[in-house]
């Protein structure tokens, strides 16, 4: 429902441009709900991920860092779904860039039936432990559903307004 919920609301993507896995399914229902996609892939990917060849525009790059620049600076806001070791090395820049100060855009983790539960826990012990300030739990959206959209659409209005 993120993709569908994300056309209805009129929010357009920016991803990772793969058709493929849960990005591939959500980039499907955005796309068919009529929301605007750009896909940002790397040479390296292109073949391995399978380039969605519905999106309106694709961005070849030559790296995985140019990939997310340009992702991040396409963005006015992040959603972190669930997935595997590139999907946390992601979350964790940009939570570290916004805890940072470095920018402003709200993030959101959607956390469907509980897949970020010990993640969650985990930045609890870290701020139990000293190694966060409790203020970094301020910087990241939870929620279970589609309905997180709503959240981050306030938070990037109010940033922009």
């Amino acid at each position: 429902r993120v993709g569908a919920g994300m056309a209805e609301r009129g929010i357009d993507l920016v991803f990772g441009g793969g058709s493929i896995g849960l990005m591939g399914v959500v980039a499907d229902a955005a796309i068919a709900g009529g929301s605007h996609a750009v896909g940002v892939i790397t040479e390296q990917l292109l073949d391995r991920e399978v380039a969605h060849h519905g999106v309106d525009e694709m961005r070849v790059v030559a790296d995985m860092p140019a990939r997310k620049q340009q992702m991040y600076a396409l963005a006015d806001a992040f959603l972190t779904l669930p997935g595997g070791i590139g999907t946390m090395e992601e979350f964790f820049e940009v939570l570290t860039w916004g805890y940072l100060g470095l920018h402003p855009k709200p993030m959101g983790l959607l956390n469907v039936n509980g897949y970020y539960d010990p993640l969650l826990g985990f930045l609890d012990h870290a701020i139990d432990k000293g190694m966060l300030k409790p203020t970094v739990l301020n910087l990241i959206a939870v929620g279970r559903d589609e309905t997180i959209l709503d959240d981050l659409l306030g938070a990037a209005a109010l940033r922009v307004s």
